[in-house]
């Protein structure tokens, strides 16, 4: 029991040297102060994030374009057809000949009106609007044109038509004093023309270049409308038109109780003449040119 109790016992002395805090390690070197803190691991340079100028992100991608030789624009030439022809190519002409017809073109009845704003008068007397009426309207001259203010009745005369024939006018006649270039007498439905009085002691209208085929600029309210002399009425009346010039001017062209009592100005350019009579676009075109020389010559 003795061996066991010595057993015992050194088993328990064992068993409290293993237990028992083992000795610090001798001090072999200077105890190494706890491994000084890693200097802050050098805070990796602030990550500038590198500055990235935007991916050189280059103007938005503006297509370079392929360098082209310089574009040495092809001299212009005149088209070889006419040049082989020797003759000025035709669009040259053209917008010479659309200025001229715009600037005609822009003559108003401000314009003409303007020129016509006083009389000198050129006829011995007056004229009737209407037979039977007070004789009132005097023809007056100015540089260039003869005109008159007066009203406006419709001449049916001339060749008959369904608008102008006996049954639609009482006093129709189917002749006019100047007659087409195929004989036959004007149409008043077709031609713009104007009627002027006969020679009388008042006024003869053929002593001041006025005759058949003259051309005439007749104003109402603010439009301008071209005609020609095409007839003649009786030697104490004026201010007579055709149908075709009243329906033109926006006035009734009925024979019986169509026109206007007043404000209709005649201005006739004397010397002028449309052949043949019955061309209205070459009356338009010539009109327009006298219109624009007569308002520019003012003064």
């Amino acid at each position: 029991m003795t061996v066991s109790r010595v057993q015992s016992l050194t088993l328990a002395m064992a068993g409290v040297a293993m237990l028992a805090p083992s000795a610090p390690p001798a001090p072999s070197e200077p105890a190494t102060a706890p491994p000084a803190p890693l200097p802050p691991a050098a805070a990796p340079p602030p990550v500038t994030a590198p500055v990235m100028s935007p991916p050189a992100v280059a103007p938005p991608a503006v297509p370079v374009p392929p360098v082209l030789p310089p574009v040495t624009a092809p001299p212009v030439t005149a088209p070889s057809t006419p040049a082989a022809s020797g003759t000025a190519p035709a669009p040259r002409a053209e917008p010479g000949a659309r200025r001229a017809a715009a600037v005609s073109a822009a003559v108003s009845a401000a314009d003409l009106l303007a020129r016509v704003r006083t009389c000198t008068p050129v006829s011995r007397g007056r004229y009737r609007k209407d037979q039977g009426a007070k004789a009132t309207v005097p023809v007056c001259g100015t540089r260039g044109a003869v005109f008159w203010k007066a009203d406006m009745d419709i001449d049916c005369d001339g060749r008959p038509g369904p608008r102008c024939n006996s049954g639609t006018d009482p006093y129709f006649s189917a002749s006019t004093a100047y007659a087409q270039s195929d004989g036959r007498p004007l149409s008043s439905e077709e031609t713009p023309y104007v009627v002027v009085p006969a020679p009388s002691d008042v006024w003869n209208h053929r002593s001041h270049g006025v005759r058949g085929g003259s051309v005439v600029a007749v104003v109402y309210r603010d439009r301008v409308r071209y005609a020609v002399v095409g007839d003649t009425g009786p030697a104490d009346i004026i201010g007579e038109a055709s149908h075709a010039t009243a329906e033109s001017l926006g006035i009734d062209p009925d024979p019986r109780g169509g026109g206007t009592s007043s404000g209709v100005t005649y201005i006739v350019f004397e010397g002028s003449r449309v052949t043949p009579i019955e061309d209205h676009d070459a009356a338009v075109t010539e009109g327009k040119r006298l219109a624009r020389r007569f308002v520019d010559d003012a003064g």
